[in-house]
């Protein structure tokens, strides 16, 4: 199994500075992938949330984030080795062929080292500022998968479908891998199937190794369905945020993939035995608000990001 790691893209505090100092730092502690993510629009009114629960105020670091592709674009020219993936972009609030060109820019100038993350969204307020319906969103995604990997396809690229049409034409740069991972963000059953369908993989959140393996065994089993193989599928599980590293263990709560660097790395233990072939870490995503990193604690937290990768070593987690 494979370690990634958020980027520090969101909050008052982040900077570009912020974002290559741990871009460097975790390429040179061992994580696999980097990961970004995107915000459209943070609303000012209450919502309720992908995950349910009551209406309420979207988390303030999501009022600035920055934009995923070119962040990952400025850090491939500061990384060499380490994998560059969104988690995730909605697909809907985009055009295929001009996704599918960006992340081949990313690609081309990562040497390709591009991960795409897509999600089918759930907050209307980007629907409606994109000017595209949020109903149907699965079916949309789905047909803008196909899209895009046209896209990715030799000349002349063509699509004619419901949501999508592409004319006859060329279409590049294309990217230095034969193809880009398409990974789907899921954790509903619908959309978990959907991903064994026709995804490279899987990005849940989950917040136990139960949930987890339950995630895991219906994406194995519609992607067995569908004719494909399930061991080439990735599955990269997302901590929840805002999940904290510590110096110190925590006892009574204590959340998935939290706590010290030791409870950390049984954690991983534990996900690794689901089929999870990553998991990433988000918890250092936001900078500069009360849930979430103070920009004053990057180096140590870095140095706890180093700990854990030692700790999950030393258990025969990660490869030394």
């Amino acid at each position: 199994m494979e370690l990634g790691l958020a980027l520090p893209v969101a909050g008052p505090e982040t900077s570009p500075e912020a974002i290559v100092k741990v871009a460097r730092e975790a390429e040179r502690l061992g994580y696999a992938a980097l990961w970004t993510f995107e915000r459209l629009v943070r609303p000012l009114e209450k919502i309720t949330m992908w995950s349910g629960g009551e209406p309420s105020l979207m988390p303030e670091f999501y009022g600035s984030v920055y934009e995923p592709l070119e962040t990952l674009s400025f850090v491939a020219a500061e990384t060499s080795e380490i994998k560059l993936g969104t988690a995730i972009m909605v697909a809907p609030v985009h055009v295929p062929v001009m996704l599918a060109r960006r992340f081949a820019t990313l690609d081309r100038f990562s040497g390709g080292r591009a991960i795409a993350g897509l999600g089918q969204g759930w907050l209307p307020h980007e629907f409606e500022t994109a000017n595209v319906p949020i109903s149907r969103r699965g079916a949309r995604t789905e047909e803008f998968i196909a899209a895009m990997r046209a896209s990715w396809g030799p000349d002349p690229v063509q699509h004619d479908g419901e949501f999508y049409k592409i004319a006859p034409s060329q279409v590049n740069p294309k990217p230095v891998q034969n193809r880009i991972p398409v990974l789907l963000a899921a954790n509903a059953p619908a959309a978990v199937k959907r991903a064994g369908r026709i995804a490279d993989g899987l990005i849940p959140i989950t917040g136990s190794a139960e949930e987890l393996a339950g995630i895991v065994k219906l994406l194995h089993e519609s992607a067995r369905e569908a004719g494909r193989d399930p061991q080439e599928l990735m599955i990269v599980n997302q901590s929840p945020w805002p999940t904290p590293i510590t110096r110190d263990p925590i006892g009574a709560n204590r959340p998935f993939l939290g706590g010290s660097p030791k409870q950390v790395a049984e954690d991983l233990l534990a996900a690794r035995a689901t089929g999870a072939t990553q998991v990433y870490l988000a918890g250092g995503q936001g900078l500069g608000l009360d849930e979430g990193l103070k920009a004053a604690d990057v180096d140590e937290w870095l140095e706890l990001l180093g700990e854990v990768i030692e700790a999950a070593r030393s258990i025969g987690v990660l490869e030394k």
